[in-house]
C-alpha cells in the first residue's frame, strides 16, 4: 500500500512507565496470568511468593502446553497479533506484560513445549534496561540463571513459568528487608487465595466443561468460594432470565440468575455463614456477579440500579455473558470492571426486583412473606436458543457492576420540562453520567457513586 504517512514509534522508556499504571491490583494481576494458563490447557497452577528481602520474587508456574519459539516471541509482544477464540479468557494481548510489570521491574517468561525433551527457553522484559536503551528489547535468559524452582518445574513437565523480580510495587518500603515488608508480602498472598477462590470458582469445581483447574498458593490448595452458597439447603435459586443482545460481533445471550441466601439463623453452621460473607463481607458482596466465559469479572454492587442496603445483603444476582459481547459490556484491560449494556438495564432491574424483595423479607423475618412474586414478562427478550454460541443454561452464576460509555451532546438531550419550567433529567442521561464517573473512579469510590445514582433514579423521567 502506498502512503505518504510518517511512522512514529513511541518512546520506549516513557511508554513502559505508562503501561505499568493500567490499574492492576496484585491479586488481579496474578489472575490475568492464570487466565493464560487456562487457555494453555493447564490443569494445575502454582503461585509461590518467595521472601528474600529485596531479592524476593513471585513465581507462577503451570503444566500447560508451553510455547514454541515463535509463540513465545509473540506472547512477549505488547499487543500480540494472535486471534482469540470465543471461549478464551484473554482479550487485548496485553495481560501478561502489563499485569506483570504493574507489580515488578523485571518479568521473565520461561517455557517448555516438547513433552519428550526438557528444552527450556526464557526471555525477560526489564524496565531498567528499556529505560537505559530506549528500545523495546527483550533479553535472553540462560536456563542456569532461572530460579531453582522454575528449572525443576520445567524439567518435570511441559508448561510455562513466569517470574516477577524487583518487586518495587509490592515492597515499596524504605527497608524492603524489614519485617513490615515481609508481613505485607505474606498478607498479599492470603488475599490472592481469596481472590482466586472467587474469580475461578467455576473452574475449581469442574463446572466448566473440559477445564478442571487446581490452584496452589505457597503449596496451599485454593478452595472454591461459591458466592451463592448453593450447597446450603435454604438458599433460594429463583427463575433465571435470558436477554438477547445485538452486539457488534453478532447476537449473544446475557443470562440473569437471581439467588437469595438464607438468614444467619438458617445457615447450616456459623462457619458456613461466615464463609458466605465473602472477601469483602456481606454488605459489599451484595448485588451483581458478572461472568465472562465463566470467569468472574466483578463481584457485588448494583450498577447504579439501586443502593447498597443492609436489608438487601442476602441478594446476589449472577449475570453471564459471552466474550462476543465484550464491546457492549465495555470490559477493561485488567478485567476488573464491566459496564452493563444500556439496552438491557431497565429490563434487568425489573427482573431482579422480586428477588430483592424476597431477600429483604428473609432478612427481616427469616423467610419470605409469601410465594415468590413473578416478574412481568419482557416481550423484547426472546427465549434462549440452545445453540453452540450460547452459554449453558445450567451453569452457576456471575458477578459485576455497570454503567454506560457515551458522549453527552447538549443538542441531543430531550427537552422535557419539570416543575417551574426546569427540564427534568431522564434515566438515560443519569446512566450516561454514572457510566462516565465509574470509568474514572478509584475502586473505593465506585460504591458511593452507585449509591448516589440509585437515590437519583426516582427523580428522573423514564
Amino acid at each position: 500500500m502506498v502512503t505518504n504517512g510518517m511512522l512514529l514509534v513511541p518512546s520506549a522508556k516513557r511508554m513502559v512507565r505508562s503501561l505499568r499504571d493500567m490499574g492492576y491490583e496484585f491479586a488481579a494481576a496474578v489472575a490475568d496470568l492464570i487466565d493464560n494458563s487456562v487457555e494453555a490447557k493447564a490443569n494445575t497452577v502454582r503461585v509461590n511468593v518467595e521472601w528474600e528481602g529485596a531479592k524476593s520474587y513471585i513465581l507462577i508456574a503451570d503444566n500447560g502446553e508451553g510455547m514454541r519459539p515463535e509463540l513465545l516471541q509473540e506472547a512477549l509482544r505488547f499487543g500480540t497479533e494472535r486471534e482469540y477464540d470465543e471461549a478464551d479468557l484473554g482479550k487485548f494481548g496485553l495481560g501478561l506484560k502489563t499485569a506483570s510489570l504493574s507489580q515488578c521491574l523485571r518479568v521473565t517468561v520461561a517455557t517448555r513445549w516438547n513433552p519428550s525433551r526438557a528444552d527450556i527457553m526464557a526471555f525477560c522484559w526489564d524496565v531498567e534496561h528499556i529505560e537505559a536503551t530506549n528500545r523495546w528489547e527483550v533479553l535472553s535468559v540462560k536456563t542456569a540463571d532461572l530460579p531453582t524452582a522454575a528449572r525443576l518445574h520445567l524439567k518435570e513437565t511441559p508448561g510455562t513459568v513466569v517470574i516477577w523480580e524487583r518487586l518495587d510495587r509490592l515492597l515499596g518500603y524504605r527497608f524492603p528487608d524489614g519485617e513490615s515488608a515481609r508481613k505485607q508480602l505474606l498478607a498479599m498472598a492470603r488475599e490472592l487465595e481469596e481472590h482466586a477462590a472467587m474469580v475461578f470458582h467455576r473452574f475449581l469445581t469442574s463446572e466448566v466443561r473440559g477445564k478442571r483447574l487446581a490452584i496452589y498458593v505457597n503449596d496451599n490448595r485454593v478452595q472454591a468460594w461459591d458466592p451463592f452458597a448453593r450447597k446450603e439447603p435454604k438458599t433460594q435459586r429463583l427463575e433465571p432470565k435470558t436477554f438477547r443482545v445485538e452486539g457488534d460481533k453478532g447476537k449473544g445471550d446475557v443470562i440473569v440468575e437471581p439467588y437469595v441466601l438464607p438468614s444467619q439463623a438458617l445457615f447450616s453452621t456459623p462457619e458456613a455463614f461466615n464463609r458466605a460473607s465473602g472477601p469483602r463481607k456481606w454488605n459489599a458482596q451484595q448485588g451483581f456477579y458478572i461472568y465472562r466465559a465463566d470467569r468472574l469479572i466483578q463481584s457485588g454492587g448494583w450498577c447504579g440500579l439501586r443502593a447498597t442496603d443492609e436489608h438487601r445483603k442476602l441478594s446476589r444476582i449472577a449475570i453471564s455473558f459471552s466474550p462476543k459481547l465484550d464491546d457492549e459490556f465495555k470490559i477493561n484491560v485488567p478485567k476488573m470492571r464491566v459496564l452493563m449494556p444500556p439496552g438491557i438495564r431497565e429490563e434487568v432491574e425489573k427482573w431482579i426486583r422480586p428477588a430483592v424483595k424476597i431477600a429483604e423479607d428473609v432478612y427481616r423475618n427469616g423467610k419470605p412473606k409469601g410465594p415468590p412474586p413473578q416478574p412481568s414478562p419482557t416481550p423484547d427478550s426472546p427465549p434462549r436458543q440452545n445453540d453452540s454460541s450460547d452459554l449453558e443454561a445450567d451453569r452457576p452464576p456471575p458477578s459485576g457492576t455497570d454503567g454506560q460509555e457515551l458522549v453527552i451532546r447538549p443538542d441531543a438531550l430531550p427537552r422535557q420540562r419539570g416543575k417551574r419550567g426546569k427540564r427534568q433529567a431522564t434515566r438515560i442521561e443519569l446512566d450516561v453520567v454514572a457510566g462516565l464517573l465509574i470509568q474514572v473512579a478509584l475502586p473505593e469510590e465506585v460504591e458511593a457513586i452507585e449509591n448516589a445514582v440509585a437515590r437519583a433514579r426516582p427523580l428522573t423521567e423514564s
